[in-house]
């Protein structure tokens, strides 16, 4: 499972705060670096198209861990429940053996 940090924050998290901040931070160099609008506004849109692919490789991602782990839910559940189904059914044998004597 996700590691969790001593002041409540998931490995998730951090490293999600840490790609964000990173793209911000390459935003800002973008913008203070000396070069013409032209080139600006080229890097501005690659960085752009950037941003976006990461953020859909990661919620792309975060969806495959959030479905794996509704499949994983969905599996323990129906084992619980065929456990508890097969402890009602092996306690109503038990209740008509002595209720029969």
């Amino acid at each position: 499972m996700s590691h969790q940090y001593d002041d409540g924050y998931g490995s998730g998290s951090v490293l999600l705060a840490f790609i964000l901040g990173g793209l911000v931070g390459a935003g800002i160099a973008l913008l203070v670096a000396p070069q013409s609008g032209i080139e600006t506004r080229k890097k501005i849109k690659e960085f752009a198209e950037d941003a976006t692919d990461k953020a859909n490789e990661l919620a792309e991602t975060t969806k495959e861990k959030v479905v794996s782990s509704i499949d994983t839910a969905k599996s323990m559940y129906e084992e619980q429940k065929a456990a508890v189904a097969a402890a009602v059914d092996a306690g109503k044998q038990a209740y008509q053996r002595e209720s029969t004597k």
